[in-house]
C-alpha cells in the first residue's frame, strides 16, 4: 500500500486534496468527519472555512500529538477520538448534521518511517505493523500461524505468486530462529524465483501482513456501513484507496447501494428505499500528472464518492457475504 507522502521533502501530503474539497464543499459549512486523521492534512483544509466543525478519528495514538495542536487552534470546532473507524457508530452524533465522511486509506510518512511500527521493509528489528488498538503483531502472525494460513495471507492480501514457498521457508526458519524484519526479507529473497528489479521483493508480503494485522478488510467494511448510517440526506461519503482490494470493496459497496442490488438472500425482508446513494461518476477520481510528479506515491490513489439520497439508518447490504473469504482469512488472527 502506498503512503500519502512526499518522500523527498519528508512531509505529509494529503492526496487529491483539491478534488476532495470540491466534492464535499466545506465552504457551505457543516460538520465533517475525517476518519483517518493522521497528520491532519484534510482536516486542516476543511477547518480553514470558518463555519465548519470537524470530528477527527484515528486508531494511531501518535495522532493525538497533532490533534492537540489542532485543538489549541480550532478549540470548539475540533474534536479528536482515538478509535478505529469501524467504531464510528460509537460517536455521539445525536444533533449533528454530518455533511461528509472521508477516509484516506494510505499511510502517512511518519507511520512508514516510525521504527517502532515496523511497517516498512526498510525497518530493522521486530516485525510489528500495528497501527494501534491491535490484538497481535506481524511477529505473532509470522511465528505462530501455520504454513497454509500464511500462504493464504500472502496470496489473497498481497497477490504474492510465490507465497507457498515463502510460507514454507518461514516455517522452517522459525524452528531455529524467531523471525524479525531482516530475517523475513532474507527468506523472501531466497524463496522468490522471479526477481523484480523495479519493486522490492518484500513489497507484497509486507502489504499482506499490514492488511492482516490491522484487519483492514473488516475495518473498511464496518467503516463504510457505519459512515452510511450517520450521514444525513445530501451527505457525501468518500474514500481514497491505494490498492486493488480496498478499491474493489468500496466500488462494490457504492455500486450495489446505488442500484438496489445489495440485499442478501439471507437477510429478513425489510422496507428499504429503492436506491440509497447517488453515484455521481462510476470511474474513480485519480491524481493529475502534476500531483504525481510532485508526489510519486499518489499514482496509485483512487477517490470514489457517493451522495446519500435520503435519511435512513438501518439498511441491508450483502457486502460481508461478498468478501467473506477475505474476512475468514483475517479471522486467523483470533487464535493469536
Amino acid at each position: 500500500m502506498d503512503a500519502t507522502i512526499v518522500p523527498k521533502v519528508q512531509k505529509h501530503y494529503p492526496v487529491l486534496l483539491k478534488e476532495i474539497i470540491s466534492v464535499i464543499s466545506p465552504q457551505h459549512g457543516g460538520t465533517f468527519i475525517d476518519c483517518t486523521f493522521g497528520q491532519g492534512g484534510y482536516s486542516k483544509k476543511i477547518l480553514e472555512f470558518k463555519n465548519t466543525n470537524l470530528i477527527a478519528i484515528d486508531r494511531d495514538k501518535e495522532s493525538e500529538k497533532v490533534a492537540y495542536q489542532f485543538k489549541k487552534k480550532f478549540k470548539d470546532r475540533f474534536i479528536f477520538k482515538n478509535i478505529k473507524f469501524s467504531q464510528l457508530n460509537n460517536l455521539k452524533l445525536k444533533n449533528q448534521n454530518i455533511k461528509a465522511v472521508i477516509f484516506d486509506l494510505g499511510y502517512s510518512y511518519t507511520q512508514i518511517k516510525d521504527p517502532e511500527k515496523g511497517l516498512s521493509f526498510e525497518s530493522s528489528g521486530k516485525l510489528n505493523m500495528r497501527l494501534g488498538l491491535n490484538n497481535y503483531s506481524a511477529e505473532d502472525a509470522i511465528n505462530k500461524l501455520d504454513e497454509k494460513e500464511l500462504e493464504k495471507i500472502f496470496k489473497f492480501f498481497g497477490d504474492e505468486k510465490e507465497g507457498k514457498y515463502i510460507a514454507r521457508n518461514i516455517v522452517k526458519e522459525r524452528l531455529i530462529n524467531r523471525i524479525d524484519v531482516k530475517t523475513l526479507i532474507k527468506i523472501i529473497d531466497k524463496s522468490k524465483k522471479r526477481k523484480n528489479f523495479k519493486v522490492h521483493n518484500a513489497t507484497k508480503v509486507f502489504q499482506s501482513l499490514r492488511i492482516f494485522v490491522n484487519r483492514e478488510i473488516s475495518e473498511l467494511i464496518l467503516g463504510l456501513i457505519n459512515a452510511t448510517k450517520i450521514l444525513k440526506k445530501g451527505g457525501v461519503l468518500g474514500v481514497v484507496t491505494f490498492h486493488s482490494i480496498e478499491d474493489k470493496i468500496v466500488k462494490y459497496f457504492f455500486k450495489s447501494l446505488s442500484e438496489n442490488k445489495s440485499i442478501s438472500r439471507y437477510s429478513p425482508v425489510v422496507e428499504q428505499a429503492e436506491i440509497l446513494f447517488d453515484l455521481i461518476q462510476k470511474k474513480p477520481v485519480i491524481p493529475s500528472n502534476e500531483e504525481i510528479n510532485e508526489n510519486p506515491p499518489s499514482r496509485s490513489a483512487k477517490f470514489r464518492y457517493v451522495i446519500k439520497k435520503t435519511d435512513f439508518y438501518n439498511f441491508n447490504t450483502d457486502i460481508k457475504d461478498k468478501f467473506k473469504d477475505l474476512i475468514e482469512i483475517e479471522n486467523f488472527g483470533d487464535k493469536l
